[in-house]
């Protein structure tokens, strides 16, 4: 069964049942080394392929630590209170528990904080706009965006917080680990290099070594409801795989070997106010940029590595827990009988064709989410290589 697991989920499944069987399936080792040019190798599991990195940010092990520090250090921040790590906590795959993110004022974000975990396979990277596809341009957004204030950083405040990374002469030490990231620059302590080390840190956190990778590999052991909800996930029943059948457990996915990156977006009935087809503002997906009918609705599919500590869920974190995510895709969308947001979202006209009713009972519900949480990393949860370099100083 462990060959046959991922029949239905595309090409990089394809790839990795190819790399599994060639090195007689339970023999393979689980993660590869493989070094790139100066000094920087990734860790990768044997079926992820090597990710893509921007040709003007090359990765190197001193840009991945300096990016380390400034990912946790609260005086990135315009007013000094919030890091990046505030929303994004590693013990939560990089998520906050929260439904929507509070930024650095008090002010909350409409949408909850997107996990980490492998971003850098990632083909966008927000919630429901198509044209954000590199890390360091979505980067702008938290740090310098004025509605809803995140990071706070004003025009007024650049300057500022650039001198309190210059004026350090504590534990960062930025000074020095700015020139060795940026070798032969004059002052290398610019906001465009702030910006390439945090997302040469993000590209570094790769997850692979969850219960269900090491059964693939041959070095872990699923229980029966495991195994009864992944043949559910993978198979025609359920039909979880159409957005979540990548290596990543999503259906945007860019690597180096990339030539067609498919980005879809998915309206998937979690609303339909008054009948209208309408999702709450300011919350209406793809609709927001275009403003076009049919993009109503739709949001990027993440990833369900780590899935288990990610909760809330959906874009707006109105979907408290696993079980209720499947009671609602088993329905083929959310009906709320009351409110503001009243609505039978099975009957949006917008709705994805992909979400329909599906004939499971709770034990086969009970059995996905079985599943799903075979996908928690827990080495990554708490490697001390992404971790909070102040938190021990």
């Amino acid at each position: 069964m462990r060959h046959g697991a991922l029949r239905f989920a595309g090409g990089a499944a394809v790839a990795a049942l190819t790399v599994l069987a060639a090195c007689g399936g339970g023999g393979t080792e689980l993660v590869e080394t493989r070094p790139v040019s100066g000094t920087w190798s990734w860790s990768l599991p044997a079926f992820f392929p090597e990710p893509k990195v921007p040709a003007d940010n090359p990765m190197s092990a001193e840009k991945v630590e300096l990016g380390r520090f400034l990912f946790h250090d609260r005086r990135l921040s315009g007013n000094g209170r919030q890091a990046c790590a505030s929303c994004h906590r590693q013990d939560k795959a990089f998520t906050d528990g929260r439904g929507q993110a509070i930024g650095s004022t008090g002010e909350p974000h409409p949408r909850g904080s997107q996990q980490l975990s492998n971003v850098v396979y990632n083909a966008t990277l927000t919630w429901a706009n198509p044209s954000l596809v590199t890390l360091e341009r979505q980067m702008e957004t938290p740090l310098f965006g004025e509605s809803p204030v995140e990071m706070g950083v004003t025009d007024a405040t650049k300057a500022l917080v650039l001198q309190r990374v210059r004026d350090d002469s504590g534990v960062a030490r930025y000074r020095e680990r700015f020139a060795a990231a940026f070798p032969g620059e004059t002052e290398p302590i610019t906001w465009a290099n702030v910006i390439k080390a945090i997302a040469s840190f993000q590209r570094s956190l790769i997850s692979g070594d969850s219960r269900y990778d090491r059964w693939l590999a041959g070095k872990a052991v699923l229980s029966d409801a495991e195994q009864r909800g992944m043949t559910l996930f993978f198979g025609e029943k359920a039909e979880c795989f159409h957005c979540h059948g990548s290596f990543n457990f999503n259906d945007q996915i860019v690597h180096a070997a990339s030539r067609i990156v498919e980005t879809p977006f998915h309206n998937t009935g979690l609303y339909n106010l008054g009948g209208t087809g309408a999702f709450p503002e300011p919350n209406r997906g793809v609709f927001e940029l275009t403003a076009r009918a049919d993009d109503m609705g739709r949001f990027r599919a993440p990833s369900l590595r780590n899935v288990e500590v990610t909760a809330p869920y959906m874009h707006d974190g109105s979907v408290a827990d696993l079980d209720e995510v499947l009671r609602i895709y088993a329905a083929g969308g959310r009906q709320v009988v009351s409110g503001a947001n009243a609505g039978d979202g099975r009957a949006n006209p917008y709705k994805s064709d992909l979400v329909s009713r599906i004939d499971l009972s709770p034990a086969e519900q009970a059995d996905i989410v079985a599943f799903l949480k075979t996908l928690t990393d827990t080495a990554f949860l708490a490697d001390p290589r992404h971790a909070d370099p102040f938190a021990s100083n």
